[in-house]
């Protein structure tokens, strides 16, 4: 039987989705995105009233959608999130592992250490955190998805931004392991590498749609175009790809 545009367009139905970091950015338009493809979308930050404005934005568009205010670096409020979400919905078939971000750029010694420790704590130990709570729902339902945000930085050494740096490529290495831990549970675990995006938190460096002002090759995009990789790793089979890298980076990594 063909497939018709509309049900090209759910091609997450049925499926329960959580995104960290969804309340901006590359976090929110990818909530609004699966939400479109017919996923209920667990949307979490630390900011009640931004995820509730995306809540919102998906009901109104028809979509169902829950807001959890959680932060990805305490534990408890890990595994809270993710009780609350297997109460409310039953299942959990997708995890999005997106809060993260980089608080400092200077040299080892120039920096604060609390601060280098922060970051991290919310890149790497929060991907830990909420990927240790959903495997078991995970594995319940035969198997899921998880999808770490990373970055091209945790794959190349660079000066002046090493918390994040070294937290990027913590969870590039913990996708992979994960990777392996989890294919004979049907659960995929794969990396996605936005490549320069302006948000909230880069606009202070990027020009927004726009050359990068480093790199040539690069051009700076919105959050909405990280959205076709995101759909297409959600959509993966059991089967599918698991512990690879996919970048929307215009450059080696």
């Amino acid at each position: 039987m063909a497939t018709t545009d509309s049900d090209s367009q759910r091609l997450l139905n049925g499926e329960v989705a959580l995104i960290t970091g969804g309340g901006r950015g590359i976090g929110r338009a990818i909530a609004i995105a699966y939400a479109e493809a017919g996923a209920t979308v667990c949307v979490t930050a630390r900011t009640s009233s931004e995820i509730d404005q995306v809540v919102s934005e998906i009901e109104q568009s028809g979509g169902q959608a829950f807001a959890i205010t959680c932060d990805v670096s305490d534990r408890s409020s890990v595994e809270a999130m993710i009780e609350q979400t297997i109460e409310k919905f039953g299942q959990l078939d997708i995890l999005l592992n997106n809060a993260g971000g980089g608080l400092e750029r200077t040299l080892v010694g120039e920096d604060d250490p609390d601060v280098w420790q922060s970051v991290v704590e919310i890149n790497l130990l929060g991907t830990y955190f909420c990927t240790r709570a959903a495997l078991p729902h995970l594995k319940a339902d035969g198997g899921g998805k998880i999808i770490n945000v990373g970055s091209g930085m945790g794959h190349q050494p660079r000066a002046k931004n090493t918390s994040y740096n070294v937290s990027k490529a913590g969870v590039w290495m913990l996708t992979r392991c994960l990777a392996l831990e989890l294919w004979e549970d049907g659960v995929t675990v794969n990396e996605l590498i936005p490549g320069p995006v302006y948000t909230e938190l880069t606009a202070d460096i990027f020009p927004k749609d726009q050359a990068h002002p480093g790199i040539s090759s690069e051009w700076v995009k919105a959050p909405e175009d990280v959205v076709p990789l995101a759909l297409m790793l959600a959509t993966q089979s059991s089967k599918g790809p698991t512990g690879q890298s996919f970048s929307l980076a215009r450059r080696p990594l």
